[in-house]
């Protein structure tokens, strides 16, 4: 006999954005039910944000221990350094499991009922979960099923065809790794596959690495990438893969084919929103492309049926999702809120990392604003020499009339930790004069800040 449970909100998806969503709902006296296929945490927590931070962290380990083997300037020695892949990826687990624990234990401690299995929506009411006999009725219903890996038809996933989730948990290292697309998630594990000591190429179809992003912020990372081998095949097409021979096929600008040989091709050319596979057409939401059209509320076309994260397209950002599922869970306890936030931080954990907030000097151009454009590198930085990294730049962007803050741009080491001044600068609505006339501790990467704002008004002190 099937059974039927009650409650004011159900979740679907268990990752940043319905997990957050569940908490706050929680706190908030909401009854609430979160309904995940796999594990708490999405894709974030389990194959995407937290790993592949944990595997760039053992590869740029593997790495300094290597340059340390050969002498360096910083007269430190060591003998050659060799690396158990297996208790690396144990290691990476053992966050994961710690970070989806505490998640699970959130839930229980904000009394949030979480029933593993496979949602399939029935109505804007009603949804049923696979294989469980059990159906749900609802108030509301929040839509947070996340993305996944967009798949490319002639480069079928299996055997040595992997995406970013099998990269992140090898059982051995291939000695050769060709990387399909040089957006932020094939250059994240590229590098981290180089460092940790395979022959790394990858193949894009733009004319350059992170096409999303400008050419001058991106050029440090294409100068890092090269000096650590990474061979380009940019402005180059995909074709197939000849499993007998090892060998991918790929067109070259002008036309002509290419056999690259490799153990190994990750294709990562981007992620879609998730919407198969759970009869979200029975619903029949306005679309926005593949996403789901939502407005400033994360209110679908549908009454009290909620959508964030990912499933409601760009930026597909788990920051974003979990700011998102905050404010529904407050929408539904009867607060007024609404998503509009001045800048969402993008960061890019290459070598070195890069962070975009607010508006990028062609951005403000053609949103018809006069702007001061001004940089400061991080060679004039006393903190960057330290940390024996001297490339990139902290870049600010200001309106010339008022000197109000609409961007900021960076890339060198550690600079994702500069993203919250940022995104509270702009959200603050900071002014040139305000960050210049504010004292950043010194020696600090955050100082490049500063200077960046003084050299926009007319006087940095170092340079």
């Amino acid at each position: 006999m099937q059974q039927t449970l009650n409650t004011t909100l159900l979740i679907i998806g268990g990752g940043p954005g319905g997990y957050v969503a569940a908490i706050r709902a929680g706190q908030l006296g909401i009854s609430t039910i979160l309904v995940e296929g796999q594990a708490l945490g999405g894709t974030c927590l389990n194959i995407g944000c937290i790993p592949s931070k944990a595997l760039i962290h053992v590869a740029e380990q593997f790495q300094q221990t290597r340059h340390h083997s050969q002498g360096s300037a910083l007269g430190i020695n060591v003998s050659a350094p060799t690396l158990d892949i297996g208790k690396s990826v144990e290691w990476k687990d053992g966050i994961v499991d710690r970070l989806t624990t505490g998640v699970a234990a959130l839930l229980r401690k904000h009394k949030v009922q979480v029933i593993q299995g496979w949602a399939r929506v029935i109505d804007g009411k009603t949804v049923e979960i696979e294989g469980a006999d059990t159906r749900i009725q609802c108030e509301h219903l929040l839509l947070a099923s996340g993305s996944k890996s967009v798949n490319l038809p002639m480069l079928p996933l299996g055997g040595p065809i992997i995406s970013s989730t099998e990269a992140l948990a090898p059982k051995a290292l291939p000695k050769r790794l060709i990387v399909v697309g040089g957006g932020y998630i094939g250059l994240e594990l590229g590098i981290a596959y180089r460092k940790l000591g395979a022959e790394v190429s990858v193949v894009e179809a733009q004319e350059r690495i992170l096409p999303a992003y400008d050419a001058e912020l991106t050029q440090p990372v294409l100068e890092s990438v090269k000096q650590l081998g990474i061979k380009l095949y940019l402005k180059h097409s995909v074709e197939g893969f000849d499993a007998g021979t090892h060998t991918l096929q790929v067109r070259d600008p002008n036309g002509d084919s290419l056999q690259l040989e490799t153990d190994q091709v990750l294709v990562a050319v981007g992620r879609k929103p998730n919407t198969q596979g759970w009869n979200l057409e029975a619903l029949n939401l306005d679309m926005n492309g593949s996403a789901i059209r939502i407005d400033q509320r994360c209110q679908t076309s549908m009454r009290n049926v909620w959508a964030i994260g990912d499933l409601a397209g760009e930026p597909m950002l788990a920051h974003r999702a979990m700011a998102q599922g905050e404010m529904v869970a407050e929408l539904i306890a009867g607060q007024h809120r609404e998503f509009n936030p001045t800048a969402i931080a993008a960061v890019c954990f290459t070598d070195p990392e890069l962070v975009v907030v607010g508006k990028t000097p062609d951005e403000a151009k053609a949103a018809g604003l006069d702007c001061i454009v001004s940089s400061f590198p991080f060679a004039a930085n006393g903190r960057a020499m330290t940390l024996e990294s001297k490339s990139g730049f902290v870049r600010v962007v200001a309106r010339r009339d008022n000197h109000l803050i609409v961007g900021w741009q960076a890339v060198g080491v550690g600079v994702s930790e500069l993203s919250t001044a940022f995104g509270q600068s702009l959200e603050m609505g900071a002014r040139l004069e305000d960050i210049a006339g504010t004292i950043h501790a010194h020696p600090t990467l955050g100082e490049a800040v500063q200077e960046a704002a003084l050299r926009a008004l007319g006087h940095a002190l170092h340079l």
